[in-house]
């Protein structure tokens, strides 16, 4: 057998356990999704204002981090930034026992929008939110109070924000009071603002390494984020 042949044969195993590793790993998250489904009906029934198509965006990625043991507390945060700052479109669902914890407002960056985010950025210093699937960090206490730092998991739509300082931290301007005043909440330099009253509650629950998605109907980050194709 020449030297060529062997290398041949070698380099047509080592492609079978390719395919065969990603075969398993597919198989892997289509059970997790097929175990899940009376989980995310039993959700969607019992809260119907949730978006399905943002709430089935963070159950793929949910799922996709699930794979790797990225769910400890089994908790899953959705930012829906097709709704306006003005409606609650902060949820965060307890994945095992299929309730909401937490449902309240969650400020965008200023140059996303003003009641309304539609522009979305990964760059530094553009004061825009950023959109994509997101792990969280450690907390802190910083100039706005007890915040939690962010990493981006989503290369060119949040890969950037650990460096960009985005955080989660509470904000005086998001609370129903400013709503009645200004007809919306106000804006971060991209950070997801919270109100005082609930936010050390929400980073205290969700904290070190939970699934957090920052949603918007975006179709090249659907169609490019590795956490959102098809399972």
């Amino acid at each position: 057998m020449t030297r060529r042949l062997i290398i041949l044969i070698l380099l047509v195993i080592l492609s079978m356990g390719f395919v065969a590793s990603k075969t398993v790993s597919a198989n892997t998250i289509k059970n997790i999704v097929s175990k899940q489904a009376p989980m995310i009906k039993k959700i969607e029934q019992h809260y119907p204002q949730l978006n399905h198509a943002a709430f089935m965006a963070g159950v793929r990625a949910y799922d996709h981090l699930r794979v790797k043991g990225r769910d400890p507390q089994q908790l899953l945060t959705i930012v829906n930034f097709d709704k306006p700052s003005n409606v609650k479109r902060l949820w965060v669902i307890n994945m095992r026992k299929g309730h909401v914890l937490y449902h309240t407002y969650v400020a965008h960056g200023q140059n996303s929008g003003l009641n309304v985010a539609k522009y979305f950025s990964n760059v530094p210093g553009s004061h825009e939110s950023s959109i994509g699937v997101y792990l969280t960090g450690q907390p802190y206490y910083g100039v706005d109070g007890y915040s939690m730092r962010l990493h981006g998991l989503d290369k060119g739509f949040n890969s950037n924000v650990f460096k960009r300082h985005i955080v989660m931290h509470p904000a005086r301007y998001v609370s129903q009071q400013f709503i009645k005043r200004y007809g919306r909440i106000g804006r971060t330099y991209g950070c997801f603002g919270l109100s005082q009253k609930i936010a050390s509650k929400i980073i205290h629950a969700i904290k070190q390494g939970t699934v957090m998605v920052a949603y918007y109907p975006n179709k090249n980050w659907l169609a490019h984020s590795r956490y959102e194709q098809p399972v």
